[in-house]
């Protein structure tokens, strides 16, 4: 699939989505006691930049961010107003959540199309986008030595990206213009992330999965062994077996990359 055209989004639209993801990483920064004003503004600045960098470099091409001296600009005033203001800001939460939403779908939109219209198959498409999305959170949990926050449990993040992108990807494959399938992509994407945010929806931790393994087992073991004893075979019904689940939530490391 080859693209003439990409996704794209007017300069104050791209710049308010770059502020917000600036914003979001100093504030989350700024809750580290041991990171002076410098360091937080920085962390805010990889944060909200992290994910077009990210893209660019790997589509071999001249990072935008550097393309125009607003983006640095703006993350930093950004970062800068993410920590002074952190805790004013925490009131407003709910609105920089769905702003956040609307960003990485923004961002994963931009990215893929941008993919696509390099020559790039669909595959490496969608995670090209869906790094643009998370690669600025990534890259602040780097720098602070974190563990990154998109591979652990969570509420969907990464994963409402890949799906937005993908609708993206099917839309265009169908004839859909470029600036409507990118539309429906935001719109996806945001939808997805509030949605799990709302009800905490996430994927399954990976020991959670081996633990229900484990617990099927022992009860097919179970019933072998009295079907033994008995004579009777009465095999559990294992679609009916719940597991164990666990739902830690957003742990707040969010914030356009993605």
């Amino acid at each position: 699939m080859f693209l003439d055209e990409t996704f794209t989004i007017p300069l104050t639209a791209d710049l308010i989505a770059v502020g917000v993801g600036s914003l979001q990483g100093a504030m989350f920064a700024a809750g580290f006691k041991r990171l002076d004003l410098l360091g937080v503004a920085l962390i805010g600045v990889a944060c909200g930049i992290g994910g077009g960098l990210l893209r660019d470099i790997l589509l071999g091409v001249s990072p935008v961010a550097f393309s125009h001296d607003l983006y640095l600009v703006v993350a930093s005033g950004a970062a800068i107003i993410g920590m002074l203001l952190a805790r004013a800001l925490q009131r407003v939460d709910p609105v920089v959540t769905v702003l956040d939403a609307m960003s990485i779908g923004l961002f994963g939109a931009i990215g893929t199309t941008k993919a696509l219209a390099a020559g790039l198959p669909v595959v490496p498409a969608l995670f090209i986008g869906t790094i643009a999305a998370v690669g600025g959170g990534a890259l602040r949990d780097l720098l602070l030595n974190l563990p990154i926050a998109v591979m652990h449990v969570g509420s969907l993040y990464a994963v409402a990206t890949l799906i937005g992108v993908a609708v993206l990807t099917g839309l265009v494959a169908l004839g859909v213009p470029v600036v409507v399938a990118g539309s429906v992509c935001v719109i996806v994407t945001a939808a997805v992330r509030l949605l799990a945010v709302r009800f905490g929806w996430s994927l399954p931790e990976q020991r959670a999965i081996s633990r229900l393994r484990r617990r099927k087992q022992r009860q097919v073991e179970d019933a072998i062994e009295e079907a033994l004893a008995t004579g009777a075979i009465q095999l559990p019904d294992l679609d009916d077996l719940d597991g164990p689940t666990r739902n830690d939530g957003d742990d707040g490391r969010t914030g356009p990359r993605h």
